[in-house]
């Protein structure tokens, strides 16, 4: 099956329960790795294998961080896929041609601490969302989102929206449109 957004990807991985999910980075409403995260909890044994065009280590760490067992270019989709495939579902991880491998080494960042809600929710903001519009998209109140959004300032020391876009951008949450 094919899925319009992150959301119906949860839905379907849930119903479907396959092997591996080929998951395109970019989707409206939640992006790949928040639903890889939301997917793994569900159906904790799917390998998910990502499709993105970009292969800089930011994006692909936090594709691995959430739980994806792969990641390729959709530059090299031809080359690559099948062998991807096959190597998610054996159990093993791939990274693809021209896909930066993350470094061991990591710079202290409060984003770590961040809860996975708070990350969804800096993910929506920094999409162009409302509190409003956040509240109704992850079932929450426009209260509890506006908690969320002061936490996750608090923690990141952030504290205009603008710069939490920047910093969700260099975090590769967002891909430039």
């Amino acid at each position: 099956g094919e899925a319009a957004n992150g959301l119906e990807a949860i839905e379907m991985a849930q119903r479907f329960r396959p092997r591996v999910i080929v998951m395109d980075m970019s989707m409206p409403e939640l992006d790949g790795v928040q639903a890889t995260i939301e997917i793994l909890k569900k159906v904790p044994d799917a390998g998910i294998l990502i499709l993105s065009m970009y292969g800089e280590e930011g994006y692909v760490r936090n594709a691995l961080e959430a739980g994806a067992r792969g990641y390729i270019l959709k530059s090299a989709i031809e080359l690559d896929l099948t062998v991807a495939v096959r190597e998610v579902s054996e159990g093993k991880q791939h990274l693809g041609p021209g896909v930066n491998p993350p470094s061991a080494k990591r710079a202290d960042d409060n984003y770590d601490r961040l809860t996975n809600r708070e990350k969804q929710v800096l993910q929506l903001i920094a999409q162009g969302h409302s509190n409003k519009e956040i509240a109704g998209l992850l079932s929450l109140s426009v209260n509890t989102v506006s908690v969320h959004r002061a936490n996750l300032m608090e923690a990141l020391n952030i504290h205009r929206t603008a710069d939490l876009v920047r910093y969700a951008m260099k975090k590769g949450l967002v891909t430039p449109s």
